[in-house]
């Protein structure tokens, strides 16, 4: 009788072991599929195209994948982690009844708070790049900050959405945001004093309307014929050149206007 139960204990052990390693094995494979079909459905809606030269792109590049491969790997690992709970379960690792629901609801948020900081990575590359060709005309030295502002309070942004899905108090959140929306301005102002100098007098530069498209001026040593005034730069043409000159300088030199 002894004999019997442990023989009956053996085969029972390794029949859960053999299960076991056989939910182990289809979830790979199944991962491997719905990676594969990720990846080709993420390249026919042109995420490649999407984040093709972005910043993001070229370091995943670096690391010998890319966003494309990334998300799908990211489908695969959310699979793998659904069989490997199945397995535990059979396994009586985890007890279902107590784990189970929870893992299930953290592993959707766990997998969107991922693809909010991807997708937000993403934007962010788009919007410096977008920022930096806007403001290409304007010649002051801390305009290339303002591209790195914009991308990473996006980034910060999107992170904090991220903790906002794995569970992290939203009163931190709104304070994480108020201190960095405090530091944004204080140390904003600091850095581009001048250009936020540049934005006051271009403002009142075309509220006031001292000078017009047209108008022959001098200004800051330039003469010229006004061909355009926008809240940071005056344009200022003469023979062939063009002087973009900035309205913080405008307002300090003053304007002569030649009639």
């Amino acid at each position: 009788m002894a004999l019997g139960a442990l023989l009956q204990n053996l085969l029972g052990g390794r029949f859960d072991l053999v299960l076991i390693v056989i939910m182990l094995v289809v979830g790979v494979l199944v991962a491997y599929l719905v990676g594969q079909v990720s990846e080709r459905m993420l390249v026919a809606a042109g995420v490649g195209e999407a984040v093709e030269g972005t910043a993001f792109e070229r370091t995943v590049g670096r690391l010998g994948s890319s966003t494309v491969s990334m998300l799908a790997g990211l489908f695969a690992l959310f699979v793998v982690l659904v069989f490997v709970v199945l397995a535990l379960t059979i396994s009586a690792v985890l007890d279902v009844r107590v784990y189970l629901r929870q893992f299930i609801n953290f592993l959707p948020q766990l997998f969107v708070a991922a693809l909010v900081v991807v997708l937000g990575l993403i934007v962010a590359d788009k919007a410096e790049v977008f920022v930096s060709e806007r403001l290409r005309s304007v010649k002051l030295p801390e305009i290339g900050l303002l591209a790195l502002l914009v991308k990473y309070s996006i980034i910060y942004v999107a992170a904090l959405l991220a903790l906002g899905q794995v569970g992290v108090s939203n009163v931190a959140l709104l304070v994480l945001l108020g201190a960095y929306a405090f530091g944004l301005v204080f140390l904003g102002g600091l850095a581009c004093r001048d250009l936020l100098a540049a934005s006051a007098a271009g403002f009142y530069l075309l509220l006031a309307e001292p000078i017009a498209i047209g108008d022959e001026v001098r200004i800051d040593g330039r003469s010229g014929i006004v061909q355009e005034v926008d809240v940071l730069v005056t344009h200022v043409e003469n023979d062939g050149e063009e002087f973009i000159v900035p309205n913080d300088r405008v307002f300090r030199s003053g304007i002569i206007r030649v009639r």
